[in-house]
């Protein structure tokens, strides 16, 4: 799930206007003003159905560009846009059937699985021509291998960050993760992928492995960790590392950047061991009806005034370095948003993992979350035990019940044939 809290969003973009008017012109400007210089494309007849991430496009507010409504100008093709919150609700969606979608935005590892279940439509690049802006670094990933099936449209690194108000030495490793100074202190995502990454990075795995004693073992490093963890979240990260709550969390790097910019304290680190690289891209389902308009859309996104506008909103790194011009420059020069080539370095992407593996990882974040296989045995004998109780007493009820009415029968029978005498 990588998406700002709305808060936080509009608290940057405030700042972001405020810090750079250079920008703020550019976004409530240069686009705009190009637009106003060409008339509306009459109605096509066509409406694309888009789904996506929430808060993952420029909408207008705060004196954003609207991308959607200016598409629909330009082209004369309408926009449903629809949002999903996990990259697994969006795969269920297309897997249960009756979806009908013409763009998606998957993370890389789920574009892997869509295209390995033949989902994902190939692309027909004559119709996105601004393609040649996506830097060459994002060209032909792990993930889609050609680039024939997506094209990235924003990308990030994974960090810890951590409050020195509490925390005076400087953190270097995931193992502050699991450090019992801090117990009661430390939030874990909420997702198996980002917290078995954590681990699998700090005993030197592959995050794609396909071994599952690699996977026990990152799995053990978790049940170890699960009693230092005050909770395991996702966007509420945000409210629990202001206000202090929590004083060391993991996140990605585009959203951590709002809390260190918005607080002397907070700092942000990526690990000496590693870190995981994601890209999140645009894809066609293959069950689309209007590909070539969807990649009309893809297009459209691609440009790099519209790209660098819509990043300003969003709050995510681009993969485009011609859209920078249109960004704000101290977002652009930010090492949050833009990690040197040392830290890249030491990135994996995901990747899909086999049905085996998936289950696999699945059972044991369930069992790494409440303790490991021994709390989970006796949750579940405590439920039984509830259920047992409550049963028994429903039955001794419904005994005592039918003795009550067979109890009253007799006496109106001996009372009838008492009046018969």
């Amino acid at each position: 799930m990588r998406k700002v809290g709305s808060i936080y969003r509009k608290w940057k973009r405030g700042r972001s206007m405020g810090v750079s008017l250079c920008a703020a012109l550019c976004l409530a400007a240069a686009v705009p003003g190009r637009a106003a210089a060409e008339e509306a494309a009459p109605d096509r007849g066509v409406t694309i159905n888009v789904y996506s991430w929430g808060e993952y496009i420029a909408n207008g507010t705060d004196g954003s560009l609207d991308v959607n409504k200016e598409f629909t100008r330009r082209t004369g093709i309408r926009v449903n846009y629809t949002t999903f919150d996990s990259n697994e609700s969006l795969y269920s969606k297309l897997a249960g059937g009756g979806a009908d979608y013409d763009v998606i935005i998957p993370s890389d590892y789920m574009v892997s699985r869509l295209i390995d279940e033949n989902r994902l439509a190939e692309l027909d690049f004559s119709n996105i021509p601004n393609y040649q802006y996506i830097d060459e670094h994002f060209r032909d990933p792990d993930y889609d291998p050609g680039s024939l099936h997506s094209v990235p449209y924003t990308w990030g690194i994974v960090g810890l960050f951590y409050n020195t108000d509490y925390i005076e030495e400087e953190i270097t490793s995931w193992s502050a993760l699991w450090d019992d100074r801090y117990a009661g202190k430390i939030l874990m995502f909420d997702n198996p992928r980002d917290s078995f990454a954590i681990a699998q990075f700090l005993l030197g795995q592959s995050v794609n492995t396909t071994d599952e004693e690699d996977w026990e073992a990152a799995a053990a490093l978790l049940k170890q960790q699960k009693p230092l963890v005050q909770a395991y979240v996702m966007d509420q990260i945000f409210g629990k590392m202001e206000s202090s709550e929590a004083w060391i969390a993991p996140y990605y790097a585009g959203d951590a950047a709002i809390l260190v910019e918005n607080s002397d304290s907070i700092r942000f680190v990526v690990p000496e061991e590693g870190t995981n690289y994601f890209v999140d891209a645009m894809c066609i389902p293959v069950t689309s009806r209007h590909k070539a308009e969807a990649e009309e859309y893809i297009n459209f996104l691609c440009d790099p005034e519209i790209a660098g506008a819509n990043m300003n909103y969003v709050g995510y790194s681009t993969p485009e370095s011609a859209a920078k011009a249109y960004m704000d420059e101290e977002m652009v020069e930010s090492p949050i948003y833009y990690p040197s080539a040392e830290i890249l370095g030491r990135t994996q992407v995901f990747v899909n993992l086999p049905e085996n593996i998936n289950k696999l990882a699945d059972r044991l974040w369930a069992e790494a979350k409440m303790g490991g296989p021994g709390e989970a045995a006796v949750l579940i004998a405590i439920i039984l035990g509830f259920l047992g109780v409550y049963i028994g007493i429903l039955v001794y009820k419904r005994r005592k019940r039918k003795r009550e009415m067979e109890g009253s029968g007799a006496e109106n029978f001996s009372s009838d044939l008492s009046g018969l005498g």
